[in-house]
């Protein structure tokens, strides 16, 4: 596996790759890995191919964590994850400094204006101009054929396909389902913060989407299963609800009334200084197996 700490080097590692016609398939991450992680790397390679090349980024990204949040508490292992890596079969990773990426007098920016300041955009303003930004740098360095990103992301994921779609990216963005712990909880890095306590309440988010999930065939309106969903969380003390949304699934416009097409609900959950996300993609009818 090759390691990379300059531009000019992933650069020349994926122009050697280019050579023989391989496909490039990226897959960005901020590190402090886990098996979620590794399922966007096995979507990397299926798409990629036997021939093709997956390069996966190590990067905790400043640009996208706002004043007081946890930008120099992000976990970070980075022997570590170069040893999933390696086991995982990943031919590249790009390990940069943030001086490496952000020129001191750099002034350009990225933003979906609307996207980036409604739900958490709202809740954390700045944040995916920061992730916007970054990929599209991480896209113009490496010019992969496809990137791979987690939907636990939800809106991130919306985020990026809208850039890519608004700028004439030639790259096709896969979604990759959540993974989940035994008791439900979306594997995340930040997982490893929560105290004890906060560890054994959190799985309360995946409980109250699937009791929403339950409740959405029957022809509850958005506004009540908003409310049950906040309310079922609101009856766990350790969580501090920051905001509940159910959004449609394809646009994330907000719906009215009874639900009548996929919609998406949306958490965003703090445990202590652990701030969690979660979502659901529910239906109107019951899905046939």
């Amino acid at each position: 596996m090759h390691i990379c700490r300059t531009k000019a080097a992933i650069r020349a590692t994926v122009r050697d790759w280019r050579t023989t016609g391989a496909p490039v398939v990226l897959v960005p991450t901020m590190g402090f890995l886990h098996d979620g992680h590794m399922s966007l790397m096995r979507q990397a390679r299926e798409r990629a191919g036997k021939d093709g090349r997956v390069v996966a980024t190590i990067f905790v990204n400043p640009t996208q964590f706002g004043p007081g949040e946890d930008l120099d508490s992000y976990p970070r292992d980075e022997a570590r994850d170069f040893d999933l890596l390696r086991a995982e079969g990943v031919d590249a990773v790009f390990a940069p400094e943030a001086h490496e990426i952000y020129d001191p007098q750099a002034q350009t920016i990225v933003e979906t204006t609307e996207l980036a300041r409604m739900l958490i955009g709202k809740l954390r303003p700045g944040h995916f101009r920061g992730v916007a930004t970054i990929v599209t740098k991480l896209f113009n360095i490496i010019r992969p054929d496809a990137a791979v990103f987690g939907e636990k992301d939800f809106q991130q994921l919306a985020v990026i396909r809208t850039m890519v779609r608004d700028l004439d990216m030639d790259i096709d963005i896969i979604g990759a389902p959540i993974l989940r712990e035994g008791d439900g909880l979306a594997m995340s890095s930040r997982n490893v913060r929560l105290t004890a306590q906060d560890r054994a309440a959190a799985p309360i988010l995946a409980r109250a989407l699937t009791e929403a999930e339950a409740m959405a065939p029957t022809g509850i309106t958005a506004s009540r299963l908003r409310s049950h969903v906040r309310a079922t969380l609101e009856r766990e003390p350790r969580a501090q609800v920051q905001s509940v949304d159910i959004r449609d699934a394809a646009s994330l416009d907000s719906i009215s009334g009874p639900l009548t097409r996929p919609a998406v609900i949306l958490l965003a959950v703090k445990f202590g200084t652990v701030f969690l996300i979660d979502n659901r993609v529910v239906h109107p009818t019951k899905e046939t197996p």
